[in-house]
């Protein structure tokens, strides 16, 4: 109920007070106001007045499962979306990225990092990129949110992964989808060919072939919880460092006013904050997770590609509320979401908002303050 509405109730209320206690008197001084005996010739009840309660602002009936964020629409079984971002560091400012829900980030060959955004809906994110290749750890954590997969060729170990887990994906190199993006000529100047690649939510929900199925199999769930309140146990933590290897490392910094973590880049010996293109905005995030990991050489593999273990059951850190968690995580399979658990295997709860996903080596040096 909105305030003047409000007013008006109440001040008609306080204009009938005066009027219920101006009844005539009867014989014994009772007010005509009172109760009469059936039968009696005093005057007519007063009139009752009722409190009206406010009315409270309805509450959205869903939210996002990816952030827990609320919604007046229930979008929980649609597919989302799952892009490979380039962070090669003369490839940046990346685009779009900004409006991700989640973001993982890992180590490629080379030192190099690249990111997995995914966006539970494409409406209005606009261009995206710089689009690059698929390596078989993303396809993996990608088949576990039943995402469709966004990339620019990829790995050997990337186009078995497709086949084997029967993941949707949509490739602008080794696919029917030429009209779906296109090479940007200040990137392609300024980056070279292969950083220039970019799409659009507008042409990927135009074009996105009807075989494609655009909502989840019955049942299926991520899973994670969310909660506004500050879990107990946490240590108080500003400041989050994470090395990938000697080409990349990432900072989260906590902003205790919005109550979010900024993120800033150290890539190829220079401090890059990480900023969306499109917005010239600083891309920020709720949620900060560090998932260990083994991360070892691809046997056999002449450009030095990793291999990533992205299921079984490891240790983690949570940053949220500028207070740090010990977790542990656990996925039974590419079937599904990593589950985030306490030390007693009970599911974490993850601050309502978006999230940002570093898996690393059991042996990184991961460090707050």
């Amino acid at each position: 109920m909105n305030k003047g509405r409000w007013g008006t109730i109440l001040l008609a209320g306080l204009l009938l007070i005066p009027l219920a206690s101006c009844g005539k008197k009867d014989p014994g001084g009772a007010s005509s106001g009172s109760a009469s005996l059936p039968g009696s010739a005093s005057g007519p009840d007063e009139p009752s007045i009722s409190v009206i309660a406010p009315v409270a602002e309805p509450e959205h009936p869903y939210a996002n499962p990816l952030t827990g964020e609320g919604l007046d629409e229930d979008v929980s079984a649609r597919r989302p979306y799952a892009v490979m971002f380039n962070n090669l560091r003369k490839a940046l400012p990346q685009i779009g990225v900004s409006k991700a829900d989640v973001i993982y980030e890992i180590v490629a060959e080379g030192g190099i990092t690249r990111m997995m955004a995914l966006f539970q809906d494409l409406e209005g994110v606009g261009d995206m990129g710089s689009i690059r290749s698929a390596r078989d750890y993303y396809v993996s954590i990608a088949r576990g949110h039943d995402a469709i997969y966004i990339h620019a060729g990829g790995s050997p170990q990337a186009y078995d992964a497709f086949d084997d887990w029967k993941v949707t994906h949509i490739d602008f190199v080794n696919g029917p989808y030429g009209n779906m993006c296109w090479r940007d000529p200040d990137r392609r100047k300024s980056a070279g060919l292969e950083h220039s690649l970019f799409t659009s939510s507008e042409k990927v929900l135009e074009q996105l072939p009807e075989r494609i199925a655009r909502e989840h199999d019955s049942g299926y769930e991520v899973g994670w919880t969310f909660d506004e309140e500050v879990p107990a146990g946490g240590t108080a933590a500003t400041k989050l460092t994470v090395p990938f290897s000697t080409y990349k490392t990432g900072y989260f910094t906590y902003d205790a006013g919005e109550n979010c973590y900024l993120i800033d880049q150290h890539i190829d010996k220079q401090d890059i904050p990480y900023v969306d293109g499109g917005t010239n905005e600083p891309v920020s995030v709720r949620n900060v997770l560090v998932l260990y990991t083994e991360v070892s050489a691809v046997k056999g593999d002449d450009k030095g590609r990793r291999a990533v273990r992205t299921t079984g059951k490891g240790d983690g850190l949570l940053l949220r509320d500028g207070q740090l968690y010990e977790i542990t995580w656990e996925r039974k399979s590419e079937a599904v979401c990593f589950s985030f658990l306490d030390q007693a295997g009970k599911p974490f709860p993850l601050a309502v908002g978006s999230s940002y996903v570093n898996i690393v080596a059991s042996d990184a040096q991961v460090k707050w303050e």
